[in-house]
């Protein structure tokens, strides 16, 4: 499955949709602006919320928590020590899953894995639109919002880490 943001330079705001491979709309990323932290809502095209994404308030490192239905489902902060590349770690909900974030980020050329396994690439590679890029979902068992929802967090928070 692969999906095509279009990088929030085009975008109202915060908000931006994000398509299929065949240009239709399939996910809506709706910033919530005048908020005290950075908090962002996964929508279906209906409308209806499928993942809240939002900035932890207290935390040593910048954190993004993402929760579906009310409930914790992940974890998304910068993995300590890691000098070469950008590089997050993702915990999920469960306790003992994790997943891996790394490659350049702001160039927006990167892979998810779990367990050394690709859940996903994101990269503007395979695109010739300007400020545009892709999320391949490789694994077919994968949850492409939750994948989507981590893609929006660490490019979040390292954009973010650029203007500090």
């Amino acid at each position: 499955m692969r999906f095509l943001v279009r990088d929030r330079l085009l975008a109202f705001g915060d908000d931006y949709w994000i398509e299929d491979d065949r240009g239709n709309r399939v996910y809506l990323v709706d910033g919530k602006a005048m908020r005290l932290r950075d908090t962002f809502e996964l929508k279906d095209t209906q409308g209806r919320v499928l993942i809240d994404i939002r900035k932890k308030m207290f935390a040593l490192r910048d954190t993004m928590v993402i929760e579906r239905g009310g409930e914790p489902l992940a974890t998304v902060r910068r993995k300590r020590l890691s000098l070469l590349r950008n590089h997050y770690r993702v915990a999920l909900a469960d306790g003992g899953t994790e997943l891996d974030v790394s490659g350049k980020i702001l160039d927006r050329e990167f892979a998810i894995e779990y367990d050394g396994e690709l859940l996903a690439v994101v990269s503007r590679r395979w695109l010739h639109v300007r400020e545009t890029y892709g999320v391949d979902v490789v694994r077919e068992d994968a949850d492409p919002a939750l994948l989507i929802a981590v893609t929006v967090c660490v490019i979040h928070l390292a954009d973010k880490e650029r203007e500090d």
